[in-house]
């Protein structure tokens, strides 16, 4: 009909129309396939929701391997200056101790 909600026109009305434009003046329907994916896109936003998807699958392995990265580097820095540098292993420091 070509009325939204509010009694204006609908949303997705202009790729109506861009669509039925297409289609009347196409000899085959297999010509407006561009047409009808956008029409089908504004009606349904599958394209938009599965990229919103992977965008928040994306942040969410990034998040993940920031806070990976920082459990290390706090890991590190849990166990002191001098075991990181090297001059007494962990192996010694600890057998050391033990005695």
């Amino acid at each position: 009909s070509g009325y939204g909600y509010s009694g204006g026109r609908a949303r997705c009305f202009a790729f109506w129309q861009e669509f039925s434009k297409c289609y009347a003046s196409a000899d085959t329907p297999s010509q407006c396939t561009s047409q009808v994916e956008d029409y089908i896109e504004c009606l349904h936003h599958r394209k938009e929701i599965a990229r919103a998807f992977e965008i928040k699958e994306q942040h969410m392995k990034n998040v993940a391997h920031q806070n990976k990265e920082s459990r290390k580097v706090a890991q590190v820095l849990s166990e002191g200056v001098i075991t990181n540098v090297g001059l007494i292993s962990k192996r010694e420091d600890e057998g050391s101790t033990k005695e």
